[in-house]
């Protein structure tokens, strides 16, 4: 069995739920109290042992390869001027993986994005991670939680999911379980996109999480484009899974944030403030202090 070392996140939506913020900055590069939000994702990939990534990306997005690049001038800078510590910090952004590109040049979907990875991947499993997903979990990554389930099991697919509200089953897609192999993983039987509370066969919603395995691509160039016009990932995973591969969920533990939402980016600016060293004692202290009805 092959190690997972590469990952796919794709980054090339448009990100028109947090309109205007997106209309000339793309919704992955908004910031997060002090780091834009696709960084907290190569991070989490990082700290999961994976060793290269590949970013899928659309027009106007050359601030994300920016970002991860290296800053000539800014870095001189900061030394002639002995700013260590942001030098330190810098060169970390530009060190942590290696980090390649290739941009969609269509808007076809999920499945279509994925698609375009298929020289990168070559013969191996690997990561797909979500742009709009944030998991927080300092002490074992959600993608590390996968790519250790993935290992253990040997082959297959892996959906990562959580438990939702039955209120919410509706907002996402939802596992339909064929059994269960431990606490925290089923075998999947089915999916039902955004189903009515009383037709959702589970709680366990599709969350931003994927391991995949290389034969997925064959899946993808059959997969015919659905609502939209658009080749979604799901559906060439369940043409893989009716022709015998083994799909499984597994139900990681992090905290999730939607930063594809403008509540759900609030609430991870809110809350990665309160965990970061320099600013949470003044965030809580500021937080205790507001009074709503002074605030028009």
């Amino acid at each position: 069995m092959k190690k997972i070392r590469k990952a796919v996140i794709p980054a090339a939506g448009l990100g028109t739920r947090v309109l205007p913020a997106t209309k000339a900055q793309p919704k992955e590069m908004l910031v997060i109290v002090d780091k834009p939000a696709l960084q907290y994702l190569v991070e989490e990939l990082v700290d999961s042992g994976i060793e290269e990534i590949l970013i899928v990306t659309g027009r106007n997005k050359t601030s994300i390869e920016n970002h991860f690049d290296y800053s000539y001038e800014l870095e001189k800078t900061l030394e002639e001027t002995g700013k260590q510590d942001f030098l330190k910090m810098v060169q970390r952004i530009s060190n942590m993986a290696n980090i390649y590109y290739v941009r969609q040049k269509q808007p076809l979907g999920l499945g279509h994005a994925i698609g375009c990875a298929e020289s990168f991947i070559g013969d191996e499993p690997f990561v797909v991670v979500l742009g709009d997903d944030i998991i927080h979990n300092p002490i074992y990554p959600a993608t590390k939680q996968l790519v250790d389930k993935h290992k253990e099991l040997g082959k297959g697919n892996i959906l990562g999911v959580q438990e939702v509200p039955e209120t919410e089953v509706n907002k996402y897609g939802i596992v339909d379980p064929l059994k269960k192999i431990d606490d925290r993983t089923v075998e999947v039987k089915g999916f039902i996109e955004k189903p009515d509370i009383n037709e959702a066969p589970s709680r366990l919603a599709a969350l931003g999480r994927y391991v995949l395995e290389p034969e997925i691509f064959k899946y993808l160039k059959e997969t015919k484009p659905g609502k939209g016009g658009e080749i979604q990932l799901t559906d060439a995973i369940f043409k893989m899974k009716n022709d015998g591969h083994k799909l499984y969920a597994y139900d990681y533990e992090g905290i999730r944030y939607d930063t594809g939402d403008k509540f759900g980016m609030f609430k991870a600016t809110v809350e990665m403030a309160l965990r970061h060293d320099e600013l949470k004692e003044m965030v809580s202290d500021y937080l205790k202090k507001i009074n709503i009805d002074e605030i028009k």
